[in-house]
């Protein structure tokens, strides 16, 4: 069966991005989101646009599998493009139900709709989609190493982190089980009202609720079992260090950023 969200998911294969130090990684996911949010122009947009196409080319995963990663929020996108659409200030185009559509309004929605959807995409390839839980949870806590000295419990925030991520598909897996056995039984959640709906999501949600808590029960046995003690003395398998290929890739993004947040200045010197 195909696998519809790919949120949290690990795409294994041999790539450039794939191979690229953790940290460099988190460093770029978390640049390219303020990029996309402060993008403000179409052609900033696009440029955006044209680096996110190259780093899913340079990481040799599907395109299709890296959009889906928008499937989970893809309510939000649809409710933040019509709010957007229909309280734009300008010259209004249509009137219907008492709301104006307005050509200001229907370009900030568009502007908006790409500029989350590029947040999510850009998060998604550099966090999941390339990146195991085991490097995300060891970037992280290289990258918050010096609250170290301020008692702030670095490990075991970056282990819960990496937990929740590694469970994410595990947990939205067992949820389609549970919604094909429960509709076997004669469950409906398609028809009816809101009410009917959302009581027929409880034959869903308790029996996920505690498939969960045993889940995170036997992986606490798990861990107890093997003497896991936490971040003191614990050795890792692969030793993290600065490549080449990872300052040749800060570079690139960094390049993406500045045309972006520098361009305008440099269009309104030129006029």
């Amino acid at each position: 069966m195909a696998r519809k969200i790919m949120f949290g998911r690990y795409i294994q294969a041999d790539s450039f991005i794939h191979r690229l130090d953790p940290r460099v990684k988190l460093a770029a996911a978390v640049f390219m989101m303020v990029v996309s949010l402060l993008s403000r122009q179409f052609w900033q947009i696009a440029l955006v646009t044209l680096a996110t196409g190259v780093f899913v080319y340079l990481a040799k995963v599907s395109l299709s599998d890296v959009l889906k990663s928008i499937r989970p929020i893809l309510f939000l996108l649809i409710f933040a493009f019509l709010l957007n659409v229909f309280t734009g200030e300008g010259e209004p185009l249509v009137s219907f139900l008492g709301l104006t559509l307005t050509l200001d309004g229907l370009l900030t929605g568009i502007k908006t709709l790409f500029r989350l959807s590029l947040l999510v995409l850009n998060t998604t390839l550099f966090m999941t989609l390339t990146t195991t839980p085991i490097l995300i949870a060891d970037a992280m806590e290289r990258v918050m190493s010096p609250l170290k000295r301020v008692k702030f419990p670095v490990h075991e925030m970056a282990m819960m982190m990496s937990i929740a991520l590694r469970f994410v598909p595990t947990l939205l897996d067992e949820a389609q089980k549970i919604m094909k056995a429960q509709s076997a039984r004669g469950a409906d959640y398609d028809t009816g009202g809101p009410i009917k709906k959302a009581k027929g999501l409880v034959s869903i949600l308790i029996p996920l609720f505690i498939s969960a808590f045993r889940r995170a029960d036997d992986l606490a046995t798990a861990m107890e079992a093997r003497c896991y003690s936490g971040g003191e003395g614990r050795t890792r398998f692969r030793v993290m260090k600065i490549q080449t290929s990872d300052v040749l890739f800060s570079i690139i993004v960094a390049l993406v950023g500045i045309v972006v947040f520098v361009g305008p200045s440099f269009l309104k010197m030129a006029y």
